[in-house]
């Protein structure tokens, strides 16, 4: 019984090009928690600062939680490569700020490549679903450089519509756009939201301070769709990585996180 269950929590690894082994892209085939709610096991720590290394204890588990104190700039890398997969991530805020004025910030990066800092010394190469007070579900494309200083080209495209403020949102059936830089703001972003602490769109579907949000990324292909409380938001498509590891931020400001799983894509 035990061997037979280890086998069927296997997943499929997938060959691709000409990677080590242990860079093969993993495609879920049962749900997989990514945090065992004890220890980081299956996570590399980044700092720009301090790189590998962690002395102030940026990252730990408390009480069953993934704890980011904030302090400083990097994220937790998974160990492996994933491709075609149901993301969920439910986060919520701490107390400790940057000390600002501006929104609570963080983020889950998908599909990252290339290596650690290459995208100005702190994140990797990847596309962003933004976690920022009233923002929460943009697309960022963060292009970064390969181990030789060559460009790693992170796009994508979507269908969009500008907004008073002229950003692109993504709406279904709007000008298709293609994406090598800056940000997708999801569709009911607020035009002229003042990103300032704590405050809230009209339309933003995130949780209250201190309540948690549930973040969903869907990524099945070359396809990205983000659902934030069960909500979809954006969406994009010939996303280039289509895999990657999966990066959680930690920005300036305190937050954790629970239930970080992933699921097979629905056929």
């Amino acid at each position: 019984m035990r061997s037979t269950l280890a086998i069927a929590l296997i997943a499929v690894t997938i060959p691709v090009g000409r990677g080590r082994a242990q860079d093969l892209p993993t495609q879920p085939t049962v749900p997989m928690k990514l945090f065992n709610g004890k220890d980081l096991t299956g996570f590399t720590t980044w700092l720009k600062d301090t790189k590998r290394d962690d002395p102030r204890k940026v990252f730990t588990v408390k009480d069953g939680m993934l704890h980011l104190s904030g302090d400083g700039f990097g994220y937790l890398a998974t160990n492996k490569v994933f491709i075609d997969y149901h993301l969920t991530v439910e986060y919520k805020w701490g107390k400790k700020t940057d000390g600002g004025k501006y929104v609570r910030n963080s983020g889950v990066l998908l599909h990252a490549t290339g290596p650690d800092g290459g995208a100005g010394g702190t994140w990797m190469s990847s596309i962003e679903c933004q976690l920022a007070q009233g923002c929460v579900g943009d697309l960022i494309v963060i292009r970064g450089k390969d181990k030789d200083g060559k460009v790693i080209p992170v796009s994508l495209k979507a269908e969009t519509v500008s907004g008073a403020d002229k950003r692109p949102r993504w709406k279904a059936g709007g000008e298709v756009r293609e994406f090598t830089k800056g940000q997708l703001w999801w569709n009911k972003h607020e035009a002229g939201f003042k990103e300032f602490l704590d405050t809230r769109g009209k339309d933003d579907v995130e949780s209250p301070l201190g309540e948690w949000t549930k973040v969903e990324c869907i990524c099945k292909e070359k396809t990205i769709e983000i659902r934030v409380n069960g909500t979809t938001v954006n969406k994009a498509f010939d996303v280039y990585p289509s895999s990657g590891k999966i990066l959680l931020q930690t920005e300036g400001f305190e937050i954790f996180f629970r239930n970080v799983e992933l699921r097979p894509v629905a056929k």
